[in-house]
């Protein structure tokens, strides 16, 4: 009877291990719950102060979040710069500042994933390596 040497045993005992592993063992978190959208309601408003809310928009169970897991507000002006004429709080109230006309834009966004790591990349009006939605305030 032929026996086999170790380094035999070594080599399929890795073949099998690697095999177990592959197959459903150690699904990430990362892709099973993917945001794909934010909307922002109300999508246009005069003035305020206005309750702006966000929601998620998912690819798989629970579909939608209000807001979305570890989302962030923000203002800008329409040309995308940054602006001080509006302020928006971290719940999603924005208002006008004194003065202050012209149409602006109120964002929220979020990570991709809920447990993606810190983003340094968000652009003045969100986004970046995050997925945001927009609304308009008008200020009159």
């Amino acid at each position: 009877m032929r026996t086999f040497g170790p380094s035999f045993v070594f080599l399929a005992a890795a073949l099998a291990a690697a095999f177990a592993l592959s197959c459903g063992g150690g699904s990430s978190s990362m892709t099973s719950h993917e945001l794909l959208s934010v909307t922002l309601s109300p999508a246009s408003a005069t003035n305020g102060p206005v309750q702006f809310s966000a929601t998620g928009n998912y690819g798989s169970s629970p579909y939608m979040q209000t807001p979305p897991p570890n989302a962030h507000w923000g203002v800008c002006a329409t040309n995308g710069q940054t602006t001080t004429e509006i302020t928006v709080t971290q719940s999603g109230v924005a208002q006008c500042a004194a003065g202050a006309t012209g149409t602006y834009l109120v964002w929220a966004d979020a990570p991709p994933y809920g447990d993606a790591p810190v983003c340094n990349a968000i652009t003045a009006c969100g986004g970046g390596c995050m997925i945001a939605g927009t609304a308009k305030l008008i200020c009159e």
